[in-house]
């Protein structure tokens, strides 16, 4: 297998990130010498069995082009929608005239910069045969409560057999362009691709990944990635 097999990835970047309390949206913000979307744009370039990626950007984007990448394979840019879902559906149109039905696409978020190439490489190797596809996951370790709108405990929730979704989440293009054409127009939330998925009938795979494939989300992130990108160089 080399770059032309087919796996192509789709990376959404049209949010704002409003939780993270700064100016400008949080895959641009700076980690080490990089911002956190060239980190993870670095994650798929370097990987022997990509074909390409897609990034989707805001149309009133200011920071995408101040970027200097030098990337392994080819980039493509799609205009983001209202919603993540839309932005990936529009990622996934972008590919219409360069990927096969049965290729395999990667949909993985922006800012997850810390994602390991041990993760994309289990997640390959477990799929490669599988009919439908699936995801990177993690079991959920914690004790869960359930609370009114009072933060008022209710129930502790039994937490066998809950996972965490984690991205990427990998899928045959077809199937999930499909899925998620069909999907916009329910009026069940759409909060990740899986759940597109499952919408329309299919069981994906839960594929156990590494705890360190956090998401920036608060301040106190970015101190964490740059902690686990150092411990990942050894």
């Amino acid at each position: 297998m080399n770059k032309k097999d087919g796996f192509w990835v789709v990376i959404p970047a049209a949010g704002v990130g409003k939780r993270m309390l700064v100016d400008h949206p949080k895959q641009y913000l700076q980690l080490e010498s990089l911002t956190v979307i060239e980190h993870t744009l670095s994650k798929f370039s370097q990987h022997e069995k990509v074909s390409g990626i897609v990034v989707v950007i805001s149309q009133g984007d200011e920071y995408w082009s101040s970027l200097n990448l030098d990337l392994d394979v080819p980039l493509f840019i799609a205009e983001g929608g209202v919603e993540r879902c839309h932005s990936v559906l529009n990622g996934l149109k972008c590919l219409n005239d360069k990927a096969q039905a049965s290729d395999w696409v990667m949909v993985h978020d922006a800012a997850r910069p810390c994602l390991h190439t041990d993760d994309i490489n289990k997640l390959i190797h477990e799929l490669w045969s599988h009919p439908v596809g699936g995801l990177l996951g993690l079991p959920v370790a914690d004790t869960l409560k359930f609370c009114d709108a009072n933060r008022s405990v209710k129930k502790t929730v039994n937490r066998d057999g809950l996972w965490r979704a984690l991205t990427p989440q990998m899928f045959r293009y077809q199937v999930l362009l499909d899925a998620l054409s069909n999907a916009i127009t329910h009026p069940e939330t759409i909060t990740d691709d899986a759940s597109a998925m499952e919408l329309a009938g299919f069981e994906p795979l839960m594929i156990e990944g590494r705890w360190d494939n956090i998401k920036i989300t608060h301040p106190q992130d970015i101190s964490q990635a740059q902690i686990i990108l150092q411990a990942q160089r050894g």
